[in-house]
């Protein structure tokens, strides 16, 4: 509750404490409580939000670095709040796009309340028949990433064989059922049981295996696939791409979207068979998100359909509170989340 003298209200936060090697453990992360100013600062174009969900997002382990040039996103600055992907409602605004009220997604701080102060950082929530926590997913940056990694990047074609890599996550499960509505034969793997099944019998995957039950990635992957692999979205790297390598089609192509068995590497893996992208003439292309925004509407109209015809269905593992988020965070580069990984804050 604000105080009436100050216009202030208590703002829970999580700081980020100091650069991070090899893996990242929750008190690199730092809960503590701050006050904010419950109205924008006077001659600012600030808005103020107040947050009700955090996407936890493996790119994440890439800010907790020291900066080095080969990063696409600046590190965290350490004793500051931790930023990342968040919805939230608007509590004031001096901004012409945005009045109190309007539902938010977009970059926000691990914190009660945000001020925002590059707004276009922010998009204004159009659809609010669906679970507001979708924006962090499967309607926000996994969503598009995994509608521009399969249809841009992989150019996909009905009867096609598809595999993905960590395919139970927040952008796998989507593009596994994506190529299912293509009309492709689609193969996913997943850490465990409860994941492969999930694959299986909830996100309509023709097969799925878990990998840390298989000796031979190559040869499980040559089971499933025969014939070979026509499109592979990569979300792992490592050893995985190195077996998927030897089992691509000729003209085979492979989306690059993420390598998460390498983010807290301090000597990152080789990978040797590269040269089977020439033997196969194979395309490899890296993206991410950022550089396709101006698709987002399109995908959204989509999506919001298979959404409300069931076509699609998507599946969040929610830890309430803000104090939970270092651990949700964490959690995820050891698998402990099924599905999208998202933090409540407050409800709506």
């Amino acid at each position: 509750m604000a105080d009436d003298r100050t216009g202030e209200v208590p703002n829970k936060q999580i700081i980020f404490k100091d650069y991070v090697t090899g893996f990242p453990k929750e008190d690199d992360m730092v809960f503590t409580c701050a006050t904010s100013k419950i109205k924008v600062p006077e001659g600012s174009k600030s808005v103020l939000v107040k947050n009700l969900y955090l996407s936890c997002d493996p790119y994440m382990r890439g800010r907790m670095s020291k900066p080095y040039s080969a990063s696409y996103t600046n590190s965290y600055t350490p004793g500051s709040v931790i930023v990342g992907y968040g919805v939230g409602k608007v509590v004031d605004s001096a901004h012409p796009n945005f009045k109190a009220g309007d539902l938010v997604w977009g970059i926000t701080g691990w914190e009660e309340y945000s001020l925002a102060s590059m707004p276009e950082a922010l998009v204004k929530i159009k659809y609010t028949d669906v679970p507001l926590s979708y924006y962090t997913g499967i309607l926000g940056m996994p969503g598009l990433t995994a509608y521009v990694g399969f249809h841009e990047i992989c150019s996909p074609k009905k009867g096609e064989t598809v595999y993905v890599s960590a395919a139970s996550g927040a952008v796998g499960q989507l593009v596994g059922q994506f190529a299912k509505l293509m009309g492709c034969y689609v193969v996913g793997s997943a850490g465990t049981k409860e994941k492969v099944d999930l694959l299986k019998n909830k996100f309509g995957f023709d097969d799925a295996f878990n990998y840390k039950e298989e000796q031979d990635l190559a040869a499980a992957l040559k089971r499933c696939f025969p014939e070979g692999i026509d499109i592979y979205f990569e979300n792992v790297g490592g050893r995985m791409l190195d077996a998927v390598l030897l089992n691509m089609k000729v003209h085979g192509r492979i989306a690059v979207c993420g390598l998460i068995s390498q983010y807290n590497l301090t000597q990152q893996e080789g990978v040797h068979n590269l040269f089977c992208l020439v033997t196969k003439r194979i395309r490899m292309q890296g993206f991410i998100e950022p550089d396709y925004k101006h698709m987002y509407p399109q995908f959204l109209e989509l999506v919001i359909q298979y959404i409300r015809e069931k076509k699609i269905v998507y599946v969040e593992d929610v830890a309430e509170g803000l104090e939970k988020a270092p651990s949700a965070l964490i959690g995820l580069f050891s698998g402990n989340n099924v599905g999208k990984q998202v933090v409540l804050i407050a409800r709506d």
